[in-house]
């Protein structure tokens, strides 16, 4: 890893979309090697996503998906890889932001003799070629992820001297790279393959570079006007640029992309306008394409506590957490992801009585087995580190609810059920109908024995309610009927039992 001093952190008001400053919990202590988890950058393609450090590092990114194993992993020990590109001997900059309207990020640098910007992007481009084609259970869009990584490198005065070091640790930080080079390629572009079983990728370049053990490192002092690149490919065709203007051209489509997509929605013309978009970007940045899935965050094991042990993989489908999701996008007229994620509950397996679990991989895995990496020491030495979840197979009667409240949304947004859901609905139903009475581990997943939890109770609630009104609007009266009487006792106990002396509800 690249050893650097560790500046002096100071608090700065933050405006429009530029990237927070950390504060709070999440301000870390001065001699910490760690960057506050609020100055992390989010870059997304729709298939991984990567974490930026302020001082230019990328320190998280799993290939080919954000649920394979990391190459970049410096956010869980400084020792498991990252890929800096910016100044040499400055890592404090000047100014950072998301470029408007895309999950694009811009790094501008102040250096004794000049002035320099970088633009990262995990880029995404028109519909190409059909290699991962294979991977897509919902219809293909126009756009697909070009499954690379592209760094984009301006002198916007005076010259500077910039670096690049790029020292992947492949499978969680567990295996050095092994670099070899590829191809000189034409325009001086470097090009160089890092190789291994569980994952394979080519750098490119049109700075010199070269290999020293398991990383890849390169200098250049650029001059004002002059622009280069680096760029990562994960592809089986090793498909990069081999020019600036090719490089800029990646940015180019990927911007317009994220931008196309932000203007479908409806946006209040107010001061919180900014904050909505973003929002929605980020929440758009954790849709799996291919699928339809919606994850909870790209990461895992970053903790709730500092130097805690609640340190969980969130990098799955979370059938409540996906639910809030589609109601926010819902109210920003953003319907489309939605619908593949309607699709998607379709196809997953479900439990043998037909329930759906409560979270799920985003390829629509069941078994999301947790295992521990004793082998990384965590961010700021929170552990264990974890991959997987053991939640997945926890009884959670919320999930019933949480599953027909986003249907019935979407019924009202569209019109429509899809046909084929229709029978998981009607399980879902059934089995809130059989569990309402039942303890669960609820809302806050604990890991212990089953509680009575009133939220539980009162989402089981909205299943039945959800279920009857979905019922009448197919025409299946004797089920809304039914249900609909259901909800009714449901309600009538929540209000008896699950309401204290203040006329509060009880937890």
């Amino acid at each position: 890893m690249v050893s650097r001093p560790q500046p002096v952190r100071e608090l700065k008001p933050q405006p429009g979309s530029t990237i927070p400053a950390a504060a709070g919990s999440l301000f870390t202590s001065i001699d910490s090697p760690f960057p506050p988890i609020a100055e992390y950058g989010f870059l997304s393609d729709c298939h991984t996503g990567a974490l930026v450090a302020s001082d230019g590092s990328i320190e998280w990114l799993c290939l080919p998906h954000f649920d394979s194993p990391s190459v970049f992993g410096a956010i869980l020990d400084r020792g498991a890889g990252s890929w800096r590109v910016g100044p040499y001997g400055v890592y404090v900059p000047a100014g950072r932001r998301y470029i408007p309207g895309t999950n694009m990020i811009e790094t501008t640098w102040m250096t004794p003799q000049g002035w320099l910007r970088v633009v990262d992007a995990l880029t995404i481009g028109d519909w190409h070629d059909n290699e991962h084609g294979s991977s897509h259970t919902r219809p293909p869009t126009d756009f697909d992820a070009d499954h690379l990584l592209v760094r984009m490198v301006e002198c916007i005065q005076g010259q500077v001297s910039v670096e690049i070091v790029c020292e992947p640790m492949l499978d969680y930080g567990a295996t050095p790279a092994a670099w070899e080079v590829a191809d000189e390629g034409r325009n001086g572009t470097c090009q160089v393959d890092a190789m291994h079983e569980s994952a394979g990728f080519r750098l490119y370049s049109d700075v010199r570079m070269g290999i020293e053990g398991n990383r890849v490192h390169g200098r250049h002092t650029m001059r004002e006007g002059e622009r280069r690149f680096c760029a990562m490919s994960w592809t089986e065709a090793r498909g990069g640029p081999l020019t600036i203007e090719e490089a800029c051209e990646h940015l180019s489509r990927t911007s317009h992309f994220w931008r196309t997509w932000l203007a479908e929605g409806t946006y209040p013309d107010h001061p919180w306008r900014i904050h909505l978009e973003r929002s929605a970007l980020a929440l758009k940045g954790l849709t799996f394409m291919p699928t339809g899935a919606l994850l909870a965050a790209p990461t895992t094991s970053l903790p709730e506590t500092p130097g805690g042990e609640r340190n969980w993989d969130y990098r799955y489908c979370w059938m409540r957490d996906a639910a809030f999701t589609l109601w926010a996008l819902h109210a920003l007229g953003l319907d489309w992801e939605a619908e593949d994620f309607v699709q998607y509950l379709a196809d997953v397996p479900r439990n043998e009585d037909g329930s759906l679990q409560i979270m799920y991989g985003i390829k629509g895995d069941k078994d999301l087995e947790e295992v521990a990496l004793d082998h990384l020491k965590g961010y700021e030495a929170a552990r264990p580190i974890r991959i997987g979840n053991a939640a997945y197979n926890q009884r959670q009667n919320d999930v019933f609810g949480a599953v027909l409240d986003s249907v019935y949304l979407h019924s009202k947004r569209r019109d429509h059920i899809p046909e084929r859901l229709w029978p998981v609905l009607v399980d879902q139903v059934k089995c809130a109908a059989k569990a309402w009475r039942e303890p669960d581990q609820g809302v806050w997943e604990a890991r212990g024995e089953p509680h009575h939890y009133v939220s539980s109770k009162l989402m089981c609630w909205v299943a039945m309610d959800r279920g009857a009104r979905l019922a009448e609007r197919r025409g299946h009266l004797d089920h809304a009927a039914e249900w609909q009487a259901l909800a009714e006792e449901i309600r009538a106990d929540i209000l008896e039992r699950g309401v204290d002396d203040r006329g509060v509800f009880r937890q």
